[in-house]
């Protein structure tokens, strides 16, 4: 009975011993700061073709930055594979301009109006740390203020901004087929 006793101290004695250097170990660890996305700006309807330019200003203060993460979702067809746009070594640690969407796509042939889509967008930087994301709801309308038509707020309000990369996400319509037929 008293070996008993002397192993379930010695085990007991271990695992108390391993939890306590695991935490002691996990609150040494430094945190390494992610990029911050710190202005953002886009309109929210515009025509089914039209080049939709998402603007961002982003900033890191460690790792620099490294792409940037598109993700889109359509009502009625779901979530899109990640659309990964690699970022340029100038813009490392700051950069202020807009990525453009060319949203029509031959795969699509045509999307009807109202249809709605998101495009949630963050930066990532070398480390693999990512920023807060930002959403952007858009739908297509033939009428009423266009992707054309708007003013940019403040900070891209500020002359001429650089296109920072391409979105190359191809949309689906969700009523066809797959041979370009449209179900009834």
């Amino acid at each position: 009975m008293r070996r008993v006793g002397v192993v379930g101290g010695v085990l007991f004695a271990l695992v108390l011993s391993l939890h306590v250097s695991t935490e002691g170990w996990a609150q040494n660890r430094p945190e390494k700061k992610a990029p911050v996305i710190t202005h953002a700006f886009a309109v929210d309807r515009g025509m089914y073709g039209s080049s939709w330019k998402i603007y961002i200003e982003a900033e890191a203060t460690e790792d620099d930055m490294f792409r940037i993460a598109a993700v889109a979702d359509m009502v009625g067809y779901g979530h899109y594979p990640t659309a990964w746009l690699y970022l340029k070594k100038e813009y490392g640690r700051h950069f202020k301009g807009y990525l453009q969407w060319n949203t029509f796509s031959s795969a699509a042939g045509f999307l009807e109006e109202w249809t709605q889509i998101t495009l949630t967008v963050s930066v990532f930087d070398r480390a693999g740390n990512e920023s807060n994301e930002v959403v952007f709801p858009f739908t297509f309308e033939m009428g009423g203020p266009t992707v054309f038509g708007y003013k940019l707020p403040p900070p891209f309000d500020q002359g001429d901004l650089p296109r920072i990369g391409y979105i190359a996400i191809e949309l689906q319509n969700p009523r066809n087929d797959g041979r370009g037929q449209k179900d009834d």
